[in-house]
């Protein structure tokens, strides 16, 4: 998975550093320091890819890193001078080895335009002892404009505490973009973004950074649980940290997943729902339309066309009901004879 990673540091005289030492190490080459003599040899390290210097129009006198590096030194008088900047990018293992130079090109040549300092950038191969997909580089700048006449002003902007967060920010965005665009041409899904957990709005806890120390250990005590046929597991605290995080992590994706699982199954429960409805209602809709139609093509009143309501056959099997008019008038009398007699009382036998 392609990660996120600019750091912008200083090269500084007040801790014992200078801009040839720190640039001869990253670009693997020897260079002389003029100011102290001393000579700073650095061919036989490996891991360097590629080396390469980014000048701004007319100060091609600065494509020689001996030249350049010397004139930075000798341009600052101050004994805690910064001498050079520094920044330090993780760069996609999804991309090949042309398209990481020229991403890091990119980048150079942006610092370059924005600043009018020279760039020095230098692409590093994972460590053996590491990550075998740490690809990264090392680009280091002037502190001064660069032109045909050699060092010009000093480049305040990320010097000055009121601005260089700003700058800062800005050349992380850039950085980001320049990623994802290269990750977009080469036709790989991954992004990065250069905001924290928190401002992308993420409630993901960020693991905490091991140095170079924890890491070696962390390494070491892997291979030998491995050799030993143990299950690999933290054994330095920050190390332990980041295990317990990873598997919140975890955890947190699988709580997710389970609740996209849930969405999506009440969705299909709704869906299916509605078209239930909708079926019935179509039902309903063609059985009105069907009595409509019978209806319509009915004679008389619109009625005989009709079937009858009840054609049981215990009804068709019924006798007739209907009385003679006579017979009709003995019942009516009898029934008042039976009131009379209810109102006068039963009849005793005795006379008065």
């Amino acid at each position: 998975m392609a990660i996120y990673h600019l750091a912008v540091k200083s090269v500084s005289r007040s801790t014992g550093r200078s801009a040839v030492a720190a640039v001869a190490y990253r670009a693997g080459v020897a260079l002389e320091n003029e100011r102290d003599g001393l000579v700073h040899d650095y061919t036989r390290r490996g891991g360097v890819e590629d080396a390469f210097i980014v000048t701004p129009e007319g100060a091609e006198w600065a494509q020689d890193r001996s030249a350049l590096w010397n004139a930075a030194e000798a341009a600052e008088k101050r004994k805690d001078a910064k001498v050079a900047r520094e920044y330090e990018l993780a760069l996609p293992a999804e991309l090949d080895a042309g398209q990481r130079r020229e991403l890091v090109r990119a980048f150079a040549e942006d610092l370059r335009d924005r600043y009018g300092v020279a760039v020095d950038a230098a692409i590093h191969a994972p460590h053996d002892y590491g990550d075998d997909r740490n690809h990264h580089a090392h680009v280091m700048t002037t502190t001064r404009v660069v032109d045909a006449e050699g060092l010009g002003a000093k480049t305040r902007q990320l010097d000055v505490r009121s601005s260089a967060s700003i700058e800062v920010e800005a050349i992380r965005e850039r950085w980001a973009e320049q990623v994802n665009d290269a990750l977009e041409l080469a036709q790989v899904a991954e992004r990065v973004d250069h905001r924290s957990y928190a401002r992308q709005g993420l409630e993901i806890e960020p693991t905490v950074k091991m140095g170079h120390a924890s890491a070696a250990i962390e390494r070491r005590a892997e291979r030998q649980q491995l050799a030993a046929g143990q299950e690999p597991r933290a054994v330095t605290p920050r190390g332990q940290i980041n295990e317990a995080i990873r598997e919140a992590r975890g955890l947190a994706v699988y709580i997710e997943r389970g609740r996209e699982w849930l969405h999506e199954m009440g969705g299909r429960v709704r869906e299916q729902a509605e078209l239930a409805a909708q079926g019935m209602a179509s039902f309903v809709q063609g059985a009105a339309r069907t009595m409509r139609a019978g209806l319509q093509t009915s004679t008389g009143d619109g009625f005989e066309g009709l079937p009858a309501l009840d054609q049981s056959p215990r009804r068709e099997q019924a006798p007739g009901i209907e009385l003679d008019q006579s017979a009709q008038v003995e019942r009516d009398r009898q029934q008042e004879r039976e009131r009379q007699r209810g109102r006068d009382g039963p009849d005793i036998g005795f006379g008065r």
